[in-house]
């Protein structure tokens, strides 16, 4: 797929362009992926999952989530790296199912995602590393509140103004 994006990473409506992507998170002994997707009208995080293993299942779970809690219209631009899962018949089967248009990354080029790679920083900075997490479920309910109660409503954000995701959206 081609890249859609260009590193345009603005968006004049919700659900205009989204981005994905996987992090890694070490919890006590193993490895945990967390995929997210997030709208660039806002940076409001959108779907998100997390697992074990990093497969195709673990990437459309997050896609699930967003699909469910949006309202799309055809033409919407879904932009992620070249990663294995992403590039999986099924997951492209899906996305062009649900009419979305697949922007991808130019190969080994983490500025072309830089709104995700920002996202996960700041998540591990602000969460991960100070919390230390002993396993998946205190991870689990660690990483909703992160996102949902504190990424989302209340963390201010350069891209909208100075105000939370949330918040941007509201005033659209």
């Amino acid at each position: 797929s081609d890249n859609l994006l260009w590193r345009d990473f603005s968006a004049c409506q919700p659900n205009e362009k989204w981005t994905t992507d996987i992090t890694y998170i070490w919890v006590k002994d193993r490895w945990l992926y967390l995929a997210v997707v997030m709208d660039l009208f806002s940076r409001r995080i959108v779907g998100w999952s997390l697992d074990t293993s990093m497969t195709e299942a673990l990437i459309s779970k997050a896609m699930d989530m967003a699909l469910r809690q949006r309202e799309t219209a055809p033409g919407l631009i879904v932009h992620s790296d070249r990663g294995t899962q992403y590039r999986s018949q099924v997951y492209i089967d899906y996305l062009r199912a649900n009419e979305i248009s697949i922007s991808m990354s130019r190969k080994g080029n983490c500025w072309d995602n830089a709104p995700m790679e920002s996202f996960f920083s700041r998540l591990k900075v602000e969460l991960i590393y100070p919390k230390n997490y002993r396993t998946i479920d205190e991870a689990r309910s660690g990483i909703f509140a992160y996102i949902e109660i504190f990424y989302n409503r209340k963390r201010r954000h350069s891209a909208n103004d100075g105000v939370s995701p949330v918040e941007y959206e509201e005033a659209a």
